[in-house]
């Protein structure tokens, strides 16, 4: 009924994941939810009768339509008390179902004032519709319960008075669902009403119209064009329900579901039957469950059968009494005269009835007074160890208990020793035994073994330290730059034997400096320049018509620079026709790159030459070029400005694996309008080590 209704089952949705175990009717959960309603609880946290899943589904739908029922009447109430819903107001759930169904009865209200059929087809929704029409049809004539102008008609075997079938005279040319009433008009059966389309017939529900006549304990339900009634309670065992909705005794002799045996005769009860013997027994005897006649004990069965002084001796079908003779019962025997029982004193018989335990003789028997940890048994007379661990269970011992003969004893769990008391148990430390191969380390009840760094517990025994093989760990790539040697407990590493030494923190091998330590072979007309791994001994002569400019270093950098410039001897045209301007040699020692992902930025080559700038009033440009000297095509060169000149940037764009040594020749020229106005060259010697380091 509109989404507050949506809002009272949205709870089911955690009762949807329980399963049921217990067999309740569907019926009975219903009850009882629809009695929780009543008592006013809430259908979204009432208490559950069952585990069953659909069980706990009906008992809140069935809670939550008794609600909505109590709602919707209050609702119907207020339209046809007060004739308007304005007093209802909508700030809970339970006042919008009830406003509801008030405006819905208003409608209903409305239809019937106005002379209008009571089945509109207004698009209200199914629920507002069955409202408006029982608002409607209250007060209205017994035969409006279809819209005005449509005549309701018998079912279908039922005929006109001419003996015409109203289906046969169909003047309607076979357009209507049911009959035709003629003047292209429809009609429908007894129990059903004329759609808005006025040729389809749909079912009317008498049980919600109240158009149904069921008794008091019976339930109304709806059937396809009529209703029938149905008992709410069963009959129960015994009885069956009739047509009529009574109740009647089975008579289970009759139908033959009784269970009495071949000796008996089924007699009908109401309810139930009797199972009445076919056979009567004589005197003396009684009949069983099977039929058969049993001989009666009148010795036991009867109260003092005989007089006194005799005994009654049971016989087939009878009993017959003799005279008492003298005989003495347990624990006494006949005087020496013979006329009397006298008590035999067992404590002082042969046989020792309380080995090891005292004796106390009473009339007619004995007892037996036992020693501590023992119990004198009444029936079988003897004394019987006590088991005090099972008579004081957890009481006697701190952890468990051992039954002895006429004691008990203590003992502990493994990790604990006995107490001094002979009951506690205190801790044992195990490591004064020595059970681990490193370190020990005593816990209440146990003990834990654990290693030195650079060790790890065995996972088999748990108290061997075994080594850790740092090396072989899933970061043992990375622990040292170059090799990993395992050592017990730890490891170290190692470098190259030629041109590395180890750094101070023991793992990254950093290249040592010959050209700075003076370990390199260089002489005095060369330069030394150093290389990761190693030194290279470097000496340049400018070509002809080319000039040094400064003089020879010991040592070079990787920013240094040796440039010829060209120097041309007077009327020598060729020279100064020469493009060419310098011949200039730099140096860069780079690693193999273990991991390239992107280009790296080696040599920058500077101008001096505003870019963009004019030069003699006309544009000026420079070119960047790799003459020789690409290995493997792993460098190129590229333009760009910087601070506002321009720069040549040499990149390598592919790894190369040392060792490797090439010269990158390059080329510099400078373009104007006219044409090239000079050209330079650059070696770089670039050195690749064989290492990543």
């Amino acid at each position: 009924m509109g989404p507050c209704v949506a809002l009272l089952l949205c709870s089911l949705c955690g009762v949807l994941l329980g399963q049921g175990a217990e067999q309740i009717s569907m019926e009975d959960c219903c009850k009882d939810g629809q009695k929780r309603a009543s008592d006013n609880e809430d259908c979204a946290s009432i208490p559950l009768i069952s585990a069953s899943t659909t069980c706990m589904i009906v008992q809140e739908q069935c809670c939550v339509k008794v609600l909505e029922d109590n709602m919707c009447a209050v609702g119907i109430n207020v339209a046809k008390d007060q004739g308007a819903c304005d007093s209802l107001l909508t700030s809970t759930c339970e006042t919008k179902t009830t406003k509801f169904c008030c405006n819905c009865c208003l409608l209903g209200k409305e239809a019937q004032a106005n002379g209008l059929p009571c089945d509109h087809d207004l698009s209200v929704g199914s629920q507002c519709s069955k409202v408006s029409r029982v608002c409607c049809m209250e007060g209205a004539p017994d035969n409006q319960t279809t819209p005005a102008g449509q005549a309701e008609l018998p079912n279908k075997d039922e005929t006109k008075e001419n003996g015409d079938s109203p289906v046969l005279s169909d003047e309607c040319k076979g357009k209507c669902a049911h009959s035709c009433v003629g003047n292209d008009t429809c009609a429908c059966f007894k129990g059903y009403k004329l759609k808005p389309d006025g040729s389809s017939c749909e079912d009317i529900n008498e049980c919600l119209l109240g158009a149904a006549n069921c008794r008091g304990g019976e339930r109304c339900i709806n059937t396809e064009g009529s209703f029938r009634c149905q008992r709410e309670v069963s009959c129960g065992t015994g009885y069956e329900l009739t047509d009529s909705n009574n109740c009647k005794d089975i008579d289970e002799c009759e139908t033959g579901i009784h269970n009495c045996g071949p000796e008996f005769r089924c007699q009908n009860t109401q309810g139930s039957f009797r199972c009445l013997p076919k056979v009567k027994c004589g005197p003396g005897f009684i009949q069983d469950a099977l039929g058969n006649c049993i001989d009666i004990n009148e010795c036991v069965s009867q109260t003092e059968p005989c007089h006194r002084g005799q005994v009654c001796i049971n016989t087939v079908g009878s009993y017959i009494c003799q005279r008492n003779s003298v005989n003495c019962g347990r624990g006494y025997h006949l005087n020496d005269d013979g006329t009397r029982c006298v008590d035999i004193d067992e404590c002082k018989g042969a046989e020792k009835v309380c080995e090891g335990h005292g004796c106390i003789n009473l009339l007619g028997s004995y007892r037996c007074e036992c020693e501590p940890g023992y119990i004198f048994n009444s029936i079988s007379r003897v004394c019987e160890d006590v088991n005090e661990c099972r008579h004081y269970p957890g009481r006697l011992c701190a952890h468990k208990c051992e039954n002895t003969l006429g004691s008990y004893k203590c003992s502990c769990t493994t990790g604990f020793k006995i107490a001094g008391d002979g009951r506690n148990c205190d801790d044992l430390n195990e490591c004064e035994s020595n059970p681990c191969s490193q370190e020990c380390a005593n816990v209440y009840g146990s003990y834990q073994c654990y290693c030195r760094r650079g060790y790890q517990l065995s996972d088999i025994d748990g108290m061997t330290c075994e080594d850790i093989d740092e090396c072989a760990l899933p970061t043992g790539g990375h622990i040292c730059s170059y090799r990993c040697h395992n050592t017990p407990g730890s490891f170290h590493c190692s470098c190259p034997i030629n041109g590395y030494t180890l750094a101070p923190n023991g793992r990254s091998c950093q290249d040592i400096d010959e050209c700075v330590t003076g370990t390199h072979t260089c002489t005095e007309n060369q330069s030394c320049f150093n290389i990761q791994g190693g030194f290279r001994c470097l000496s340049f002569d400018c070509p002809n018509n080319y000039r040094r400019v400064g003089e020879t270093v010991a040592r070079l950098q990787r920013s240094d620079t040796v440039r010829c410039i060209k120097t041309c001897q007077p009327k020598d045209v060729a020279c100064v026709l020469d493009p060419m301007l310098s011949v200039s040699h730099t140096f860069i020692s780079l690693p193999t790159f273990r991991e390239f992902t992107r280009p790296e930025e080696i040599v920058f080559l500077r101008t001096t030459v505003p870019a963009y700038g004019s030069y003699h009033l006309g544009s000026y440009d420079v070119k960047f070029d790799i003459l020789d000297g690409n290995v493997e095509n792993a460098f190129d060169i590229m333009k760009r400005v910087e601070n506002g000149m321009y720069v040549g940037v040499v990149r390598q764009v592919k790894p190369l694996i040392g060792p490797l040594t090439t010269v990158l020749r390059l080329s510099m020229r400078n373009l104007t309008s006219q044409g090239d106005s000079g050209q330079n060259i650059i070696n770089v010697h670039v050195f690749v080590s064989e290492f990543w380091f």
